[in-house]
């Protein structure tokens, strides 16, 4: 048995990855590291090893990327995009490749590997029908994608037709990514427009792919290479060697001179530091080597496990470092009022990127790093995204060096700051804070919360500016002659926005539950009360147990949630938010007394009536528990094809197997829940 501990650190570590996931694959504005995020994985995969109970279907263990944006039309991948596993060491890689010889495939001679160059961009499908691009769709969460399409066909890279003699049908797998000096370019031009830079390439290129106007997305300078294929009507290569020829042969971008073709772990170290050394002499980022099994056959037979393929790997570069100086340390205001430090550095170049700032995180850290300001530190852009302070040179020290100092008032509004027990962060508690106010406001318009377009920093700043503006609440009451008092604000664009804040009135409960910025309340648990509740008003008239009976609602979020709804100034919010016509959409609510109610069901194979996903939500509005991996509490497992080994182990542990008929009919009880 699991204790309630661990079982709420494990909770809470899934609650976080999601987090950075979102951040990461749908917003493109990764919060950490790549390396810190690793670790966060690493950690979540060591205590489901431990404790194989904890797992469920939507542990972030068992999926890729994030859900597809709202604002495209989903794209259904007729084979998963999966994700790579990494490897980061010579031991590491050793260790995969004696798996595959020893444990998998059972031989003694050295396996045939192709090393590819791993670009950091944005994965892409390109579907061709007949030789013409049919859909072009990003990875999404591995299963579905968003449509693209428009935006691809301005590619010059991507041919809209392909020269005969084409397949029938191929799904063209590959990266879109923009070159160093394009990038640089571009940011300058931002900058000129007064537009928002971007952090890194890839950030540039997966905004630009996920632009609403194509026209934007024609003016950045986006290339690609593509690297492999799903579907294939057709003679099918048999090495992976012969899939790049093809592509290669379709008239389509590959990036031949930069693959390898190698024997054993030998070859592949050999080749490793070759890469490793050309690096530097690139016109694009690439963060590591894609290494993959040349042999088709035994691809298929190595198989794959929850998230990647078991045949291929990414061999990851060690990350990035500059030497510099910090030369002050600047406190940024969240909106829940976390004051967090930053660091100030005389500018560098890491990567490409002029440094100039970098995350210190709380005071924790800094007293863990000891630093000080006028310090030497080493700047690591770990994973080449957002830097970091991973070492302070306190042998070059020359007695200036000045302690960082804990605050003890809030930067922005100068009101006393206050230090939770057991948090990391102290906190400014003044709600009406103008930081606070910009912060919430913005997290309220944001994509995957109210979104309302055309609200950015710059436009909530001068609303606030101007005193018409004060809480979400009074959005819903600006005038189109309020907008004039903006900058660069005409007709048109008054028009556009106040439409836009009139959209958002009928957003799903999950969206605005989530726009609330209630604390360790995130885009999934939103959805998880949303589940749950059908109405703010329910939500708010609920107590601590039922919130607790809910899977993956700990303790730390039903405080959370009992705290939000029992504040004055959130009641009146609340309130001023009705009034001002507010009618969040219900969504499909779990049902009390479900066919399901405490079952615990997992779903393996691949279904035909059902996606995985319209599974999983029947399940759970069923009152069942949709879980990732078989064990003695397991009540139904519902098989589709090529069911795997969870079959074997069911059947070994006496759990009861369902066809994706036969689940069907056990639900007839109930049939307005099930699928046309």
């Amino acid at each position: 048995m699991v204790d309630a501990q661990t079982r709420r650190r494990y909770e809470e570590l899934c609650v976080r990855i999601r987090h950075h996931n979102f951040r990461y694959y749908v917003l493109d504005r990764p919060e950490i590291s790549d390396a810190e995020y690793d670790r966060l994985f690493g950690r979540l995969l060591e205590m489901e090893q431990a404790h194989p109970e904890l797992v469920t279907a939507d542990s972030p263990s068992r999926q890729v990327g994030a859900p597809p944006a709202e604002k495209f039309a989903p794209v259904a991948h007729a084979q998963p995009m999966l994700s790579l596993r990494n490897v980061k060491s010579e031991a590491e890689f050793r260790d995969f490749d004696r798996s595959l010889r020893q444990t998998f495939l059972a031989v003694s001679e050295d396996i045939d590997y192709v090393c590819e160059m791993k670009l950091d961009g944005v994965a892409v499908e390109l579907t061709y029908r007949r030789g013409r691009l049919a859909t072009a769709s990003t990875r999404g969460d591995g299963f579905v994608g968003e449509d693209i399409t428009e935006n691809v066909l301005t590619l010059a890279e991507v041919p809209s037709s392909l020269p005969p003699p084409h397949p029938d049908l191929v799904d063209v797998r590959g990266e879109i990514y923009i070159d160093l000096a394009d990038f640089q370019q571009l940011n300058r031009r931002q900058e000129q427009a007064g537009e928002k830079t971007f952090a890194n390439p890839r950030n540039a290129a997966a905004g630009s792919l996920r632009q609403l106007d194509p026209r934007v997305t024609a003016r950045r300078p986006l290339k690609m290479f593509c690297y492999g294929v799903g579907r294939l009507d057709g003679t099918a290569p048999e090495t992976q060697m012969e899939i790049l020829q093809s592509l290669a042969d379709w008239g389509l971008r590959v990036n031949l001179a930069g693959t390898e073709r190698v024997r054993g772990a030998g070859g592949v170290e050999k080749h490793f530091r070759v890469l490793r050394e050309r690096r530097e002499t690139l016109d694009f980022e690439i963060d590591g080597m894609v290494v993959k099994v040349n042999d088709l056959a035994l691809q298929r037979e190595l198989g794959e496990i929850s998230r990647s393929p078991r045949w291929a790997v990414a061999y990851k570069f060690p990350p990035r470092q500059a030497q510099t100086v910090v030369e002050s340390v600047g406190l940024q205001v969240g909106r829940t009022g976390a004051i967090t430090p930053v660091a100030h550095l005389r500018p560098v170049t890491v990567s490409g990127v002029t440094v100039s700032r970098a995350s210190l995180h709380n005071w924790d850290e800094i007293d863990r790093l000891g630093l000080r300001i006028g310090d030497q530190v080493v700047v690591e852009r770990a994973g080449d995204v957002i830097p970091d302070v991973v070492e302070v040179l306190k042998n070059r020290r020359n007695g200036d060096e000045q302690p960082v100092p804990f605050p003890e008032s809030c930067p922005e509004c100068g009101l006393p700051v206050r230090k939770i027990p057991g948090e990391v962060v102290p906190r400014c508690t003044n709600p009406a804070c103008p930081a606070r106010t910009i912060e919430r406001l913005r997290h309220f318009v944001s994509r995957n919360a109210m979104d309302i377009e055309g609200l950015g920093p710059r436009q909530l700043t001068q609303l606030i500016e101007h005193g018409l503006v004060t809480d979400a609440a009074d959005l819903y009451r600006l005038r189109k002659e309020d907008l004039f008092a903006m900058e660069r604000m005409g007709e048109v664009l008054a028009d556009k926005l106040l439409a836009a804040v009139e959209a958002s009135k009928t957003r799903p409960l999950s969206r605005l539950l989530h726009a609330l910025g209630i604390r360790h309340v995130g885009e999934h648990t939103a959805k998880l009360l949303a589940r749950h509740f059908a109405s703010l008003e329910e939500l708010g008239r609920t107590d601590r147990d039922r919130l607790l009976a809910i899977h993956e609602i700990g303790t730390r979020v039903a405080d959370s949630v009992l705290d939000f709804f029992g504040t004055p100034e959130n009641i009146l919010l609340l309130e001023k938010l009705a009034a001002a016509g507010i009618r969040p959409e219900a969504e499909a609510t779990v049902r009390q007394g479900g066919i399901l109610e405490g079952k615990n069901v997992v779903l393996t194979g691949t279904l035909v009536r059902l996606s995985r996903e319209e599974a999983q939500n029947l399940v759970e509005r069923l009152g069942g528990r949709a879980a990732g991996s078989i064990s003695k509490k397991t009540d139904y497992l519902v098989v589709g094809s090529k069911a795997g080994s969870k079959l074997d182990k069911a059947r070994a542990l006496g759990v009861r197997v369902l066809s994706e008929d036969a689940f069907l009919e056990l639900l007839e009880g109930q049939p307005e829940e099930r699928p046309s």
